[in-house]
């Protein structure tokens, strides 16, 4: 990853790097990386996520659609 700074404007640079941490995940990586995690819960955590992004495409779906 790399990030240009310009005009000697650090804080503008370090803006626009945390922006892309955060959308790489990296920083919703270190979180869970934090504390070991027994396989068990991972699924669980997993299956939820999973869950809640078909949801959010059923509604969007839905609401594409025009059914409500």
């Amino acid at each position: 990853m790399q990030i240009l700074v310009r005009d000697n404007n650090v804080e503008q640079a370090l803006r626009a790097l945390k922006k892309k941490l955060q959308r790489e995940g990296v920083y919703r990586e270190m979180k869970l990386r934090r504390h070991f995690e027994k396989p068990s819960e991972k699924r669980a955590r997993e299956k939820a996520a999973a869950v809640r992004r078909a949801r959010k495409m059923e509604r969007k779906r839905a609401e594409r659609d025009g059914v409500k």
